[in-house]
């Protein structure tokens, strides 16, 4: 479903195009007819997807306060559509836990793992579902096989014997993209999110057929402050190429961004060089001397989450070397300290990291690819149609490649043996938390000693990430053609000695 075109990209890119133009064009007399006016302009005369326009407008109205940054309303009292926009109208605003959530009124309380009997079902002579069946929960009812769901143990046997392959197994997709089991149901049967399990990588939320997950944005600020003329510097994960069409040249899609307001824009694939020579030179010293039994890379918020809520006693192993994108945003506040700075990527949960405590991230705002492709429809700004002056010229294929799965380690491998031939390296990485669970799991069992291990929450790394525009296929194949044409392709040894305190 992530590789099409669907009504809920659509949806999704309607509600950020039009709340991103409130932010830049909305005068304070004017603010809230603006916001209320969105659901009416997006659901005109009848509802396409639902069955009335009132629940169709319900749901984006709901779409609208999360664009904003605004939680969810409750259901059993009044709340006004635009309440608590006065919080919501500062530039300084960040995302409020939970990230992802779930809009009851667009939710269908889709059923949970089950196996159903579908009508391909022959009733044939041979009964190989009932044999099968280590409970005697299935039975003939009128000529056809029929699953009692109370005795059933969700064990599938029964789908794998049988000949018609009519016996299906529903799962919901929120459910079943999840790799950590977060999702749950409330008392109407509904998709509820696990807080204390959710490590905010979004794929329930791009897995949902109805839209009904989403997770907070800042487009409205960031378009708010952008519109204030406030100097602001995009920091831009490598995995953009390609998400702004093909014709997009790293020169025209700077620009594009300059003429969108920001003042100067580097690559996120700077502090992903630092942080590979900094691993490189870690595993060295501590991992191949056996002071460290493993390391794992602290890249991927969800990642490092995952390992600190499902693995605690593994804290001590992951990485405190700054992610990519804190050490871009610190290496730009120390050149530029009057500017604010702002991530744009393909990740859901960095938004969470920009906002966390315990390190300072110096990351004012953060966009994904889709809101900001949103924001350049506010503007109506084309970026493949510029010239362009200038490129990035900030980092090496090593730090780009850190966008895809394995590049992270690639890029520490890389440095490894140019830089420290002498050490034996051993590098695993894994993709989707379920496959990182496995791995960690692995490590905790003592079978994965002397190991740097990379983990990727999402299916392919970042260029799969929550918050893209094109499909995995084609933004890699971009991807690998950019870094055989940057002209650099190992970070120096001298940047583990840039101080970014």
């Amino acid at each position: 479903m992530r590789n099409l075109d669907t009504p809920v990209k659509q949806i999704r890119h309607k509600i950020f195009t039009e709340v991103a133009k409130v932010g830049f064009e909305s005068k304070d007399e004017t603010l809230i007819h603006d916001i209320e006016a969105i659901p009416y302009s997006i659901v005109e005369e009848r509802a396409q997807y639902r069955e009335s326009i009132y629940r169709e407008r319900a749901v984006a109205s709901e779409r609208v306060r999360l664009a904003m940054g605004l939680s969810l309303r409750p259901e059993n009292r009044a709340v006004h559509l635009t309440s608590g926009l006065e919080a919501s109208n500062i530039d300084e605003k960040y995302y409020e836990p939970p990230l992802m959530q779930v809009i009851p009124s667009a939710c269908a309380a889709c059923p949970p793992n089950k196996y159903i009997v579908s009508d391909m079902c022959r009733g044939c002579v041979a009964h190989p579902c009932m044999q099968a069946c280590p409970k005697g929960a299935i039975s003939m009812v009128n000529g056809k096989s029929y699953i009692d769901q109370d005795k059933c143990i969700k064990c599938g046997k029964c789908k794998a014997v049988c000949p018609y392959d009519a016996i299906s197994h529903n799962v919901r997709p929120c459910e079943q993209a999840c790799g950590v089991k977060a999702i749950g149901s409330d008392e109407q049967g509904r998709a509820k999110i696990l807080d204390d399990k959710c490590v905010s990588c979004g794929m329930c939320m791009v897995s949902c057929p109805f839209g009904a997950i989403s997770d907070k944005s800042q487009i409205f600020q960031l378009a708010h402050s952008l519109r204030e003329g406030n100097k602001i510097i995009a920091i831009v994960a490598p995995a953009y190429i390609s998400q702004f069409g093909e014709d997009v040249t790293p020169r025209k899609f700077k620009t594009a961004l300059e003429i969108l307001g920001f003042s100067d824009v580097y690559e996120v694939a700077l502090g992903a060089d630092i942080g590979a020579i900094s691993e490189a030179h870690h595993y060295a010293k501590e991992v191949a001397t056996g002071n460290l039994p493993f390391l794992l890379t602290s890249c991927c918020p969800s990642w490092s989450m995952m390992a600190k809520k499902f693995f605690p006693d593994m804290i001590d192993n992951i990485s405190q070397e700054l992610t990519p994108m804190v050490a871009t945003a610190r290496k730009v506040k120390q050149e530029h300290p009057d500017s604010k700075v702002v991530f744009v990527g393909p990740c859901a949960s960095k938004k969470l990291e920009a906002m966390r405590t315990s390190v300072r991230s110096d990351v004012d705002f953060v966009v994904t690819f889709e809101e900001l492709s949103a924001m350049f429809d506010a503007r109506e700004i084309d970026p493949a149609s510029f010239e362009g002056e200038e490129s990035l010229h900030n980092a090496t294929a090593a730090g780009r490649g850190y966008a895809v799965a394995g590049g992270v380690a690639g890029a520490i491998e890389a440095c490894l043996k140019e830089y420290y031939p002498e050490v034996p390296v051993h590098i695993e990485h894994a993709e989707t938390l379920a496959d990182c669970k496995k791995m960690l799991t692995l490590a905790k069992a003592g079978k994965l000693k002397g190991c740097m291990i990379e983990g990727m929450a999402c299916p392919g790394g970042c260029m799969g990430g929550a918050g893209t525009n094109v499909p995995f296929a084609t933004s890699s194949k971009a991807l690998k053609q950019y870094l055989k044409d940057s002209s650099k392709k190992l970070p120096e040894k001298e940047l583990e000695e840039i101080k970014l305190d």
